[in-house]
């Protein structure tokens, strides 16, 4: 299936590990032209130059740390002209509401939410300028979909940009811009195994035998990053036009059970 999307030119914030760097290869493998943004410039030049050598696209890198909020406006003015924007960066500490202080909770949504709402506040007016544009929010199904005791704040940070797509996606059309997300479960990232090593450690099994722990997961198994990054590409293209204001999940039923941990 031909998604058109070559030429096309994408900002992909966290783009340098994990779904990210995923959704990246993915799109680079359509044809599309890369801006990446993230903490580690080493990382993102790494990525840049591994893309550019596969698949023949130009790749620009933005190292900088998208909690901060003038950092949103400079890198919409360095790639104003981008046709798709995914947001992508930051992870929001897991613990209930005992474990996680006030320095904890508004560090991780300076990075999750406010980041996220930033930088698509910013692209929306240039996208608007423009006449098209499309805004993928990668959420979580913790808060998109399910609420956790043990992951307040993420949950209600995902809760609160779940909500906030549904209600930018449902004006959006007016100026043909499309806003939408996704919801991943469970995905083998780089971060993830490195605690599911740990845990099986933990558990008197060696690190390598990790998958041992994904035996009640929906197939046995995490969701791969490439997975996600075919769901992201779908959407973002032409095949997907008359998507917007929706927030789909990806996690193979794990959150129609009702709860994600225990």
């Amino acid at each position: 299936m031909d998604l058109h999307l070559q030429g096309k030119t994408a900002l992909i914030t966290g783009g340098s590990k994990g779904i990210g760097k995923a959704i990246a290869v993915r799109l680079a493998q359509e044809g599309c032209q890369l801006h990446l943004a993230a903490r580690n410039a080493e990382d993102l030049e790494s990525v840049a130059a591994e893309m550019r050598a596969k698949f023949a696209v130009s790749v620009t890198v933005h190292p900088m740390d998208l909690s901060n909020s003038d950092n949103a406006v400079a890198l919409v003015a360095a790639c104003a002209n981008v046709d798709i924007l995914v947001n992508n960066a930051g992870a929001i500490a897991a613990g209930s509401i005992s474990d996680i202080d006030e320095a904890t909770w508004r560090g991780g949504w300076d990075l999750k939410v406010y980041g996220f709402v930033n930088l698509a506040r910013e692209m929306y007016q240039a996208m608007k300028m423009r006449g098209h544009g499309i805004i993928l929010n990668v959420i979580g199904i913790a808060g998109g979909e399910v609420t956790e005791f043990n992951y307040i704040a993420g949950t209600t940070g995902n809760a609160g940009l779940a909500a906030f797509t549904r209600a930018m996606g449902g004006g959006s059309p007016a100026d043909n811009i499309r806003v939408l997300g996704i919801n991943p479960g469970m995905t083998a990232t780089e971060r993830l195994v490195s605690l599911m090593r740990q845990n099986a450690t933990n558990k008197g099994l060696d690190p390598d035998d990790w998958r041992q722990l994904t035996a009640t997961m929906p197939f046995g198994r995490l969701a791969e990053p490439e997975e996600v990054a075919d769901l992201c590409a779908f959407l973002v293209s032409d095949r997907a036009a008359y998507i917007s204001g929706t927030v789909v999940t990806i996690d193979g039923g794990l959150s129609a059970r009702g709860h994600l941990f225990g």
